[in-house]
């Protein structure tokens, strides 16, 4: 991964260094954080900032292998193997 110096504002860095602990992660990967979440609200303005962290919570669990396939209640009424 490149390393690259960015000049940011004396306020940006209290505000990543004040949250960098609470959420577990090093300073410059909270502002990573912030900068994607910008990125996408920006890409897709009619997101909620919930939905947003949850995709990205959800990429992160299947990216760690912590998913496992969904299982049909026998009454659902839904059969998987049938067509629609």
């Amino acid at each position: 991964m490149a390393s690259n110096a960015v000049r940011l504002s004396d306020e940006i860095m209290k505000e990543a260094i004040a949250y960098a602990p609470v959420n577990s992660r090093s300073v410059p990967k909270q502002i990573e954080h912030w900068i994607k979440i910008g990125k996408i609200a920006e890409e897709n303005p009619d997101l909620p900032y919930e939905f947003i962290k949850d995709a990205l919570k959800a990429q992160s669990e299947i990216k760690r292998g912590h998913v496992s396939a969904f299982k049909f209640r026998k009454n659902s009424g839904y059969n998987p193997d049938q067509p629609l």
